[in-house]
This record gives C-alpha cells, sequence and structure tokens, in this order.
C-alpha cells in the first residue's frame, strides 16, 4: 500500500511497519538484558520524581525505584495534599524501597503548579496525573531534559495531542528515554503473539477486533455528597474520571489500551478513517462522559479493526483480542494463542508488565540507549480520541481531520482552584459538532 497521510509516499506494507514495530519491542527486551553490567557501568544515583499520586502513580514510583537499586525517590507532586501523604506513607510502608525514599515536605508540592518543582529536582520524572494535564507536564518535562515515564493516555484532546507530539519530537532530537504506560507492550506473552503475527504466521491481517467491556472505574457521585466549600474545578478534578476534558473518557483513558492492541496489529500504521456509535445509559450526576461506545476503524487497505467499549454496572465483562489474518488468527482470551495452518499457544513464563517497563526504561538509561516509545504511543492516543469523537458527534472522521483539528477542552491557565470551566454538555450525536 502506498502512505500518503503525512506527506509520505512510500509502497511499504502493513507487514513491513509490524515488523518494524514488533522488531523495536524486541530491541527494548535486549536492553534490559544488560542488566548487572550496565548498572554497574556508573554508580550515580538517578534521582526520581513523582507527578500524580494516586494508585497508577504510587505504583509506578514503586516499580521505578525496584528496577534500580541506585534510583532515589525525591520529590512529589499532586493536586491534593491527602493524595500526597497517603502516597508517601503506603511507598515507605514497603522495606524493600523505603531505604530509597527521601521526599522532606518541601519537595512536597501541592496544588496544580507543582508539577515544575519536581521537574526541576529529578532526573527521571513519572507523570501520572489525569490526562487533561498530560502534555503540558510531558513539554515542561522534555524542555527540561528528563527522562520520562508517562500514563496512558498523553491527551485528552487533538490540541494537547500535538503539544504532546512536539514533546515526543524533543525528547528523540536530545536522546532522552520516553516509555510509556501501554503496559501491554511490556508483556512476554503478547509480545510474542504480536511477533508472530508480524512474521506472518497467520498471513496478512484482514480484521481486528477488540473489547474493553467492565463496570464504571471512579463513578461520579450524587450532586448532593458533594462537600461544601469545594470549588467546580476541585469537585471536577476530584472526580476527573467523569469530565472529558480531564479524563478523556472511558475509550481514551482505559480502552486505550484495546486501542494500542488494534494499532499494534496493524503495524501501528494509523487507521485513514472511523465511524462510531455510542451514548450514555446511567445517569451522568454532572458528568459529560460517554459510558459505552463502538468504534468502527478503516485503514487504507481496507482492513476493519472494531472496538467494543463500555462502562457499565450488571453487565458481561470481557477484554479480548482477535485478529484474523488470511492463514489463521491471533487471540488474547484468557490464554494466548494462534489458531490455523500454524497453531500456537504461549506456554512460557509470565511476567510482571509494569515492573518489566520500569525494569527496561532504567536499564536503557544506564547503557546510554534511551527506549523512546513516543510515536506508537502519540499513534494510538489519537487514534483513540477520533474513535471518541467520531462517537460524540455521529460524523465518519478521518485521519487528515484529526491532524487538523484544534479541539482543546482543557482550559490553557488551571492554576487557581477558583478558575471557571465550561464544561461541554453531554454530547449528542448528529447535533454535537465537530471542531
Amino acid at each position: 500500500m502506498t502512505d500518503t497521510r503525512n506527506g509520505a509516499n512510500s509502497s511499504v506494507t502493513r507487514r513491513d511497519f509490524v515488523k518494524t514495530s514488533a522488531a523495536a519491542g524486541v530491541a527494548a527486551t535486549v536492553s534490559s538484558s544488560l542488566s548487572a553490567r550496565a548498572f554497574a557501568a556508573s554508580d550515580e544515583t538517578l534521582k526520581v520524581g513523582l507527578v500524580g499520586c494516586g494508585g497508577r502513580g504510587s505504583g509506578a514510583a514503586r516499580q521505578a525505584l525496584r528496577a534500580d537499586s541506585q534510583t532515589k525517590l525525591v520529590a512529589m507532586a499532586d493536586a491534593f495534599g491527602d493524595n500526597l501523604e497517603r502516597s508517601l506513607k503506603n511507598l515507605k510502608a514497603n522495606e524493600d524501597i523505603a531505604a530509597q525514599i527521601d521526599v522532606p515536605e518541601e519537595h512536597r508540592f501541592v496544588g496544580l503548579d507543582g508539577y515544575q518543582q519536581v521537574i526541576d529536582a529529578c532526573d527521571v520524572v513519572l507523570l501520572a496525573t489525569p490526562p487533561g494535564f498530560r502534555p503540558q507536564h510531558l513539554q515542561a518535562a522534555v524542555d527540561a531534559g528528563k527522562h520520562i515515564f508517562t500514563e496512558k493516555p498523553m491527551a485528552a484532546d487533538f490540541g494537547g495531542a500535538k503539544i504532546a507530539m512536539e514533546a515526543v519530537r524533543k525528547s528523540k532530537d536530545s536522546g532522552k528515554a520516553m516509555v510509556a504506560g501501554f503496559c501491554w507492550r511490556y508483556d512476554t506473552p503478547r509480545r510474542e503473539l504480536f511477533q508472530r503475527m508480524a512474521d506472518g504466521q497467520i498471513g496478512d491481517v484482514r480484521t481486528v477486533y477488540g473489547t474493553y467491556l467492565t463496570g464504571p472505574v471512579k463513578p461520579m457521585p450524587k450532586p448532593d455528597t458533594r462537600p461544601e466549600g469545594l470549588t467546580d474545578l476541585e469537585w471536577m478534578v476530584r472526580n476527573w474520571y467523569n469530565f472529558c476534558f480531564l479524563s478523556g473518557d472511558g475509550l481514551v483513558e482505559q480502552a486505550c489500551h484495546t486501542v494500542d492492541w488494534l494499532m499494534w496489529a496493524m503495524g501501528d500504521v494509523p487507521p485513514v478513517s472511523c465511524t462510531a456509535v455510542g451514548g450514555r445509559q446511567i445517569p451522568a450526576h454532572g458528568g459529560n462522559i460517554f459510558d459505552h461506545i463502538e468504534v468502527n476503524y478503516l485503514w487504507d487497505n481496507d482492513t476493519r479493526g472494531f472496538l467494543a467499549q463500555r462502562q457499565t454496572p450488571g453487565c458481561h465483562n470481557e477484554n479480548y483480542l482477535n485478529v484474523l489474518g488470511t492463514q489463521g488468527e491471533g487471540n488474547i482470551r484468557g490464554r494466548v494463542s494462534i489458531e490455523g495452518s500454524t497453531p500456537w499457544r504461549y506456554k512460557g513464563e509470565k511476567n510482571d508488565m509494569y515492573q518489566t517497563e520500569h525494569n527496561e526504561l532504567f536499564a536503557s538509561i544506564r547503557a546510554g540507549e534511551p527506549i523512546n516509545d513516543g510515536d506508537r504511543m502519540m499513534t494510538s492516543t489519537i487514534a483513540a480520541i477520533m474513535g471518541r469523537e467520531a462517537a460524540y458527534t455521529g460524523k465518519q472522521l478521518t485521519w487528515e481531520q484529526a491532524m487538523a483539528s484544534e479541539q482543546t477542552l482543557i482550559p490553557p491557565d488551571l492554576h487557581d482552584w477558583s478558575t471557571t470551566v465550561d464544561v461541554r454538555p453531554l454530547p449528542r450525536p448528529g447535533v454535537t459538532a465537530f471542531v
């Protein structure tokens, strides 16, 4: 096929793209094998900073410290002081890393601007705030010349994605590491599955189908439970998952993992277009995200990718993938396997993919060969936002439209809790306009 979406004109096949992408994963695995020799090359302590002290951020901090004994957590920031102190207490309770934690009060930053002080204090920054803040934090960390671990997704809107894309470019140019929280890319069984598919074990990919069906992640409280004295912005950030400008919604924040599977299967080649359906079944209580979306992606070789996402209580739950090729099919459905002319089932050891992310990140830094996931993490993020907007508007959207969009949902200057935020109403397909 010929890819002209970004001004390129090269007849590179999807399989070529897939092989290149999968090979990058193998290279990352090789970098982790440098282990003791690479770590022994330098006994310099790497100072780690955490921005966003929720459950995922705290987990990333634990994994970073366990990845390299010569790391030290030196600074933390969160919008809320109770989150920060709880995270710090829980981290110190881990005896194996307690000696690596040294965060004095003057390095505990509370509020919406604390990220910059953390970045200034560290060598490696862990970014784990709500996604709406991610582009600004990525930009600041890259401008400061830091190595980065960033949780997924990398933006909540197209405008933010452009900022993040520029940060990726600068990060690559400066030779800094940027590892993305698309954790399944660091899972050993799935790495082998996607490598085998890239090598042609199922033939040419024709259709990809993925699901992320679950209950509500962080249900929106009823308005009458709101504590007195909270500003609108503080209430929103406390319940960030339910506001599109902060979370991106369930497709972009959670089911982006399944979007990433689709992009991985397609060699991280962006789709040409997509259509989608979705809506809100359970009361939003002031939030403005859909609780179910189904997306139909199209690539320029007529391959289709389908994704079903739902966050509704009392329903069937699953997180599966099926990749149908001309000579077989790859499956993630409890077990990781291939059916067809050359069947295969993964029977090897399993790893902790969250820990592997950090093992490989720090090993690459020590080896002087930093991993950078930037390009593929942006493709998956933008594809997820594209699917959401197709559902919200009821329109067919193209990749070109996504890349040309100036959509910015988050206000530019969120420094004070009294800032007024105009939240767009719950979308109405066929009425809500694409921006």
